[in-house]
């Protein structure tokens, strides 16, 4: 009953935030002049775009797929994908993409994983997913000023913000991983304070909850230490997958037959975007994504091509991410958990 409610609130939150989004993006515009602008498009660039998008949901999938034969589990790469692709689908319509991993656990729970394999690899994944925003995000603050004051001065605040939680994020994970204990103290301690401020009811279970999951972050650990090079190689699989979605956005301005501005610019400034909404509790950075873009992206598209440039540039690097992953969602649905199996794989531990 309660998950249903839950549902039913993240749906209906989902919708008010498009709404909102359409109203503010498009009020007052000339849709006509948009849509005639978009028609000008040239498909063949586009598709250059899409396959991008999907290269983002497969190179998850082949994070997973690598690092489950490291833990000797012979999973196919096609479910994999499927896992990857659940994943994206729920980050897309739950705020701060909360809903994706625990979907991702229960599809790998129905594939037989266990689930300290799983939450494990997860979140290795999660570590390198924000890693390479918190290293795109500090490499322009220390070495691309020149960049910044061109292009983001006047959305510099809302981009600190967005390293500034991010950088936390990755470095709360981080002791969480290595230094079990001390996220322990200090997890108790701000529990012991919320309790006494009555935020929070007094409950013994939740300590217990709370030491199953720093088992979890010593797992973690230990299969960080034995397994080095294998970091290295998804954080290297991270890096291709991210900027592979960045680059969605070239493709729109190649696709609009424009010139002069160069690659690594519009990925950066696509980056740039996805550093500042990624730790928003926006379903994929929905409203101020767009905002965002409208902002930095005018000396590259110009004021006649900016709102059919945002348009379609969304339209691949979120929508079309959501029309992708939905259907191999479905997918999922009707496969995993569903195939006979060999006896001799059991339940992978």
């Amino acid at each position: 009953m309660q998950s249903k409610k839950k549902m039913i609130v993240n749906t209906v939150f989902l919708v008010v935030i498009f709404a909102l989004t359409i109203y503010g993006v498009f009020h007052g515009e000339d849709l006509g002049a948009m849509m005639e602008a978009m028609r000008r498009a040239d498909v063949r660039w586009l598709l250059p775009g899409l396959f991008c998008v999907v290269f983002f949901i497969w190179g998850e999938s082949i994070i997973i797929w690598y690092m489950m034969h490291s833990f000797q589990i012979p999973v196919k790469r096609r479910t994999c994908f499927l896992f990857s692709s659940v994943g994206f689908f729920f980050s897309c319509i739950t705020p701060s993409a909360s809903g994706g991993q625990p979907m991702q656990l229960y599809y790998m729970k129905k594939e037989k994983i266990s689930l300290p394999v799983s939450t494990v690899i997860l979140m290795i994944v999660t570590i390198t997913y924000k890693a390479v925003l918190v290293v795109v995000g500090l490499g322009l603050v220390l070495f691309g000023q020149g960049f910044l004051h061109r292009y983001l001065t006047e959305i510099l605040p809302v981009f600190y913000l967005g390293i500034g939680l991010n950088v936390f994020c990755v470095t709360a994970m981080l002791i969480l991983v290595f230094h079990p204990a001390l996220a322990r103290t200090i997890l108790v301690f701000g529990l012991k304070i919320v309790e006494k401020l009555h935020l929070m009811k007094r409950k013994e279970s939740r300590l217990k909850k709370l030491e199953a999951s720093m088992e979890v972050y010593q797992n973690t650990a230990v299969y960080l230490g034995t397994h080095k090079m294998v970091l290295v190689n998804v954080l290297a699989i991270t890096f291709a997958q991210r900027f592979a979605l960045f680059a969605a956005t070239w493709f729109v301005y190649r696709a609009f037959h424009l010139s002069g501005i160069s690659f690594i610019t519009i990925v950066l400034l696509q980056a740039v975007i996805s550093v500042s909404v990624d730790m928003l509790p926006l379903p994929g950075g929905m409203g101020i994504s767009e905002t965002l873009f409208l902002k930095i992206f005018p000396p590259v598209f110009g004021s006649t091509l900016l709102l059919p440039a945002m348009v379609l540039s969304r339209g691949l690097g979120y929508y079309g991410e959501l029309l992708v992953s939905a259907v191999f969602t479905i997918v999922a649905q009707l496969t995993i958990g569903n195939t006979k199996r060999e006896k001799k794989r059991g339940n992978y531990i």
